[in-house]
């Protein structure tokens, strides 16, 4: 769903209430408000398939209500487009479900993701969004960092060019993630900053603890890491913190608060 229902001037109501409750962790709400289209209309089915799919990716619950979801966006598809974009989120949530370990849906996730490849041209408005799925795939379930850096790439690029400043903040982090890999400190610590820059000019709450605990990992001073850890810790008050990440956020010491 990157780039979908941002607060721009021009956006309709349903989408901007639908962006700012996705952006602070109220998947369901946003769903529900796209619920009546989403029976008769492809793209706002696709749309509530989105939303909660990230909600399983961040809470590792609510898998049934998004299969359902998406059950309902392949039903609606009616032309390569809408049935590559329903390939695509088939492909997403079968990886958050192989990530998260609910099960195994790796050659899913693969399969889903090659059927939208084959519907969707280089010039569809879906395939950035794509490519960055299936760097997602190459770097998190085949470990293949070089095939992963290349998707990105192109992902980043399709991003710029169709002006998709939420799918740059998601580039940007998995470009900066390989560069960590890699030692390559000043470059990883860019792509987080940047990152971390976008999503809090989009007012995209829920992924800045994401943001900051990355940007934290490649900063070398260790004061400023921690200060970078304990602003992200102040973000569980949203609960929408993922459940990955909670183990790793820990409250300020006396001191960082003083700092801060």
């Amino acid at each position: 769903m990157s780039g979908s229902g941002t607060t721009a001037d021009d956006d309709p109501p349903l989408q901007t209430a639908v962006w700012r409750l996705r952006s602070r962790a109220c998947w369901t709400d946003a769903a529900a408000l796209l619920g009546p289209q989403a029976a008769t209309d492809a793209a706002a089915a696709l749309q509530r398939t989105s939303l909660l799919t990230e909600r399983c990716l961040y809470t590792g619950t609510g898998w049934t209500d998004a299969e359902d979801a998406l059950r309902t966006a392949e039903a609606l598809a009616r032309d390569d487009s809408e049935r590559g974009a329903a390939a695509c989120e088939r492909g997403y949530l079968a990886y958050a479900s192989t990530l998260l370990g609910a099960r195994d849906r790796a050659d899913e996730a693969s399969v889903a993701l090659s059927r939208a490849a084959a519907l969707l041209p280089p010039s569809a408005p879906g395939r950035p969004l794509l490519d960055f799925r299936r760097g997602l795939i190459a770097q998190n379930i085949a470990d293949s960092p070089q095939s992963a850096r290349a998707a990105y790439r192109r992902a980043h690029a399709g991003a710029t060019a169709r002006g998709d400043e939420l799918l740059l903040s998601f580039t940007w982090r998995h470009l900066a993630s390989l560069a960590l890999r890699e030692g390559e400190l000043a470059e990883a610590r860019h792509g987080f900053a940047e990152s971390l820059r976008i999503r809090e000019e989009l007012g995209y709450l829920v992924g800045t603890a994401p943001a900051l605990i990355s940007l934290a990992d490649a900063e070398p001073e260790p004061e400023a890491a921690a200060r970078l850890r304990a602003e992200a810790w102040l973000f569980r008050l949203l609960g929408g913190v993922p459940t990955w990440l909670a183990p790793r956020l820990e409250p300020p010491s006396p001191e960082t608060a003083e700092a801060n």
